[in-house]
């Protein structure tokens, strides 16, 4: 391989967009240097752009790529991965929640969102062949969706209500409802509620002026909210919603700090239970198994030359899943 090979990355710096050229990253004997076939937008990348966790880097987590070297496990070369985000200190038992953690494009450690990326080998995932590297993109956000199921025992009769038709709610509905029939998808948006709908999830047009007192007097109370609505309001909403010694799913990542009236929290003693990363290769299998269809929540694909074009398209209303192709 060259050396001093250049590669071109995406910055953000005091709420813009800076393209650089950077050298390749060089990977250490327990790493390896994955090239970046296609990476996804999401809402953490705009909620970092727009100053959330004080990152200052290559942003970009949501990848898949080809290994081109990899020391440790020269087997790996040429295959394609995607990787966990969260890189541990090596001596936690949970790297997720390990206090001196890094993560990738969020927290300590470049991202994706650049022609190449270093990930430690443990963290790569090999991509099962019948899934498309499109799709694979999804493997992250997905996990993050079934975590909630892990956390929380989601049965045939349990009652669930997502908030939020984004592209993590959507996948939240979707992949609880592999688990109960009983799962309601709130959101604002006809088009995007449809896609749910068609995956066999019960849909709810919430309007922007739909109280929460609206919704119980047409649905009732739920045993889960999820709140995954990407604004400051969700919360509230899922605790309203909340039958008595309910639970309450906070997804929604905000780079400001958010006022919540905690009173029905206590009256109706009810639990909430923040829910962040998952199981990445019980993600892969969901998508090999074509357990839950990704292919409609993809907007647009862009090439890496026009990011700035591509980010921008991902803040606007009817935008899910933006993807940035190299």
């Amino acid at each position: 391989m060259q050396k001093n090979r250049t590669m071109q990355a995406v910055r953000f710096e005091n709420r813009t967009i800076v393209n650089v050229d950077t050298p390749v990253p060089e990977p250490g004997y327990e790493e390896a240097l994955v090239r970046i076939l296609t990476a996804g937008i999401c809402a953490t990348d705009r909620a970092i752009f727009n100053g959330y966790a004080d990152f200052s880097g290559i942003p970009g987590h949501e990848f898949v790529g080809l290994v081109e070297k990899c020391p440790a496990r020269p087997g790996l070369e040429g295959r394609r991965v995607v990787a966990d985000i969260n890189i541990g200190c090596g001596r936690c038992a949970d790297r997720r929640h390990c206090p001196k953690r890094k993560a990738i494009g969020i927290r300590g450690k470049d991202g994706a969102f650049a022609e190449y990326c270093v990930v430690p080998v443990e963290n790569l995932r090999l991509v099962p062949e019948p899934v498309s590297t499109r799709h694979a993109v999804f493997a992250e956000p997905l996990a993050a969706a079934l975590r909630i199921a892990d956390q929380v025992a989601i049965g045939q009769n349990t009652r669930v209500a997502v908030a939020g038709d984004g592209c993590m709610g959507i996948l939240c509905a979707l992949a609880l409802s592999c688990y109960g029939k009983n799962v309601v998808l709130l959101g604002r948006h006809p088009e995007k509620l449809a896609i749910a709908k068609q995956q066999n999830v019960e849909t709810f047009l919430a309007g922007k002026d739909v109280p929460p007192e609206g919704i119980l007097r047409e649905l009732g109370s739920f045993d889960v909210t999820v709140d995954a609505a990407g604004s400051a309001a969700g919360i509230g909403y899922c605790i309203a919603l909340a039958r008595p010694e309910g639970i309450v799913v906070v997804k929604t990542t905000l780079p400001q700090n958010t006022a919540v009236d905690l009173s029905a929290v206590v009256i109706n003693e009810l639990s909430v239970l923040g829910s962040r990363c998952g199981n990445m290769d019980f993600a892969l299998d969901h998508l090999k198994n074509r357990r839950i269809d990704v292919e409609p929540l993809i907007t647009a694909v862009y090439p890496f030359p026009s990011f700035e074009e591509a980010f921008r398209r991902s803040g606007e209303n009817d935008s899910l899943k933006v993807l940035v192709e190299f």
